[in-house]
């Protein structure tokens, strides 16, 4: 299993899906950029040719999320101990903090390839996709 210290300085270069659709049936496309820094994990995107960024940035005590569309205000988020890949974060949103994120980055060890994905969870329960990036290293 991949760690994200074994990342640190590592640049990918990719496509991004998003999902906005409330069926989740139609996914519009993008490049984007990652980047492993010591601690977080930079990325770039494009929604109807305007250009985001992003960031995840680890803590001992959790983690802190924002992107320039889906989340300008810094999102506070908790580890989901024991899950799969690199990590898993969730933390909640809304005038009420009733939805959920949950941000996962996991390595694809047979192809070499980096994905963060994002899931959009209903205050009932119902998970959607919402975004997947998957890059290459450079």
């Amino acid at each position: 299993m991949t760690t994200l210290n074994e990342l640190v300085g590592s640049n990918w270069k990719g496509s991004a899906e998003l999902w906005v659709d409330p069926l989740g049936d139609q996914v519009q496309r993008s490049e984007c950029t990652l980047a492993v820094e010591d601690g977080v994990v930079r990325y770039a995107w494009s929604h109807e040719g305007k250009p985001h960024r992003g960031s995840v940035t680890l803590r001992e005590d959790g983690a802190e999320f924002t992107d320039t569309w889906h989340q300008p205000e810094t999102m506070k988020c908790a580890h989901i101990a024991g899950a799969r890949g690199i990590f898993q974060l969730e933390g909640t949103y809304g005038p009420d903090g009733d939805w959920g994120w949950r941000i996962g980055l996991f390595d694809r060890a047979p192809t070499g390839e980096l994905v963060l994905q994002m899931t959009n969870i209903a205050p009932w329960g119902e998970e959607a996709r919402a975004v997947r990036m998957v890059g290459s290293r450079e």
